[in-house]
């Protein structure tokens, strides 16, 4: 593996072993996402408990649009009030698309999958980056501008034009769809981001960044980072 500045995964242990306490993160979690819960726990954090609180938008879907977002949003107030005898250090939506497509607010300090990826980078001074997503092309465009305006340039981007099924998309399939872009592009960015909570990705980073020899970035790492750095102590 990289070393620690060169990897999230790298990184993510080292704060673990730095923890100076045990935080609990409230996880509000689209109704139909499994990818989250099932690779969280594989991180082995010991100092972190996440307690999940499912969303359902009031539409009733599971593709991404405005219906889905902005009900996601709207269900997290209800989502905060299942939680509210957990004493929780943060909230997260763990939405990463939902960070940048507006809607009703969130409830007080609760932050998106999105903020937590621009937190991860700024972990690594990362403001090169290339962007991978399984969301339809005009979905990731947006998040190009929203990375743009987070101070983040986008080298270049690809997706592969899904507005639902995420959790079908194979780790081998995600590797295919980064290494469609020009090596030289892989090789200039700061680092590589695979946003989305809901695709599994967590088998393939390892090996990309051994490969790469950069940090790679996914939508659930970023909330595993989020926490860690709250249990260690680094501002987040």
């Amino acid at each position: 593996m990289p070393p620690p500045h060169e990897s999230t995964l790298g990184l993510l242990a080292e704060l673990d072993s730095r923890a100076e306490r045990t935080v609990r993160v409230g996880v509000l979690l689209p109704w139909a996402n499994v990818a989250v819960e099932e690779e969280l726990p594989r991180l082995g954090l010991v100092h972190t408990v996440f307690h999940y609180a499912r969303l359902v938008p009031a539409s009733r879907t599971t593709a991404v649009d405005a219906s889905f977002w902005y009900g996601l949003r709207e269900a997290s107030t209800t989502a905060m009030d299942s939680l509210r005898h957990v004493p929780l250090d943060a909230v997260v939506l763990a939405c990463t698309s939902a960070g940048f497509t507006g809607g009703p607010p969130l409830p007080w300090e609760t932050i998106t999958a999105f903020d937590a990826l621009l937190g991860a980078l700024a972990s690594f001074n990362a403001t090169r980056v290339v962007l991978a997503t399984p969301y339809p092309d005009a979905v990731t465009r947006s998040e190009v501008d929203a990375l743009r305006a987070g101070g983040v340039a986008v080298r270049a981007h690809t997706s592969l034009g899904l507005d639902d099924g995420f959790a079908d998309v194979r780790p081998a399939d995600v590797r295919t769809l980064l290494y469609r872009l020009p090596p030289d592009t892989l090789r200039a960015a700061d680092a590589v981001v695979l946003s989305c909570t809901g695709w599994h990705t967590l088998s393939c980073v390892q090996a990309l960044e051994e490969e790469l020899g950069r940090p790679v970035v996914s939508s659930n790492l970023a909330i595993a980072l989020h926490a860690a750095r709250l249990s260690a102590g680094v501002s987040t």
